[in-house]
């Protein structure tokens, strides 16, 4: 399993919140309205922006060990380790909501018939694509 460690900078703010960033992660930002919620807000974004750079096929940076004056200096430096394997399982296996269109009479027996929409639209589309089962998530 893959871990990546990156230096959050957490920008305490007068009503107690905090304004998060990542010096390696440009555009990763967040807030937190405590230093719990900071911590965990920051593991997300993080963990969310490098699944959208691996989504783009992106070059994901390397931690850095260095950080400048300007992000340090008034702030809280929290190191934040990621697990990007496993939230990429996670992301990949959420369910989702997609709309269909079916005619109103095919809607009103499959009510009928208790059918489950969500198992037979993923069962139909599973065999459909000729999806085998070790290429299933």
């Amino acid at each position: 399993m893959q871990n990546l460690t990156y230096f959050a900078i957490l920008e305490p703010s007068e009503d107690g919140s905090y304004s998060i960033y990542f010096p390696d992660l440009p555009g990763c930002i967040s807030v937190g309205n405590s230093l719990e919620d900071a911590a965990r807000m920051a593991a997300e974004a993080a963990s969310l922006h490098i699944y959208s750079m691996e989504c783009d096929n992106e070059e994901i940076p390397a931690p850095s060990v260095n950080l400048s004056k300007e992000d340090t200096e008034g702030n809280i430096v929290m190191p934040v380790t990621i697990h990007p394997d496993l939230f990429r399982m996670k992301k990949d296996n959420e369910r989702i909501k997609t709309n269909i269109t079916i005619p109103a009479w095919l809607k009103r027996i499959a009510e009928e018939q208790k059918v489950n929409y969500s198992r037979l639209l993923e069962t139909a589309l599973i065999d459909y694509l000729q999806i085998p089962m070790s290429g299933r998530q």
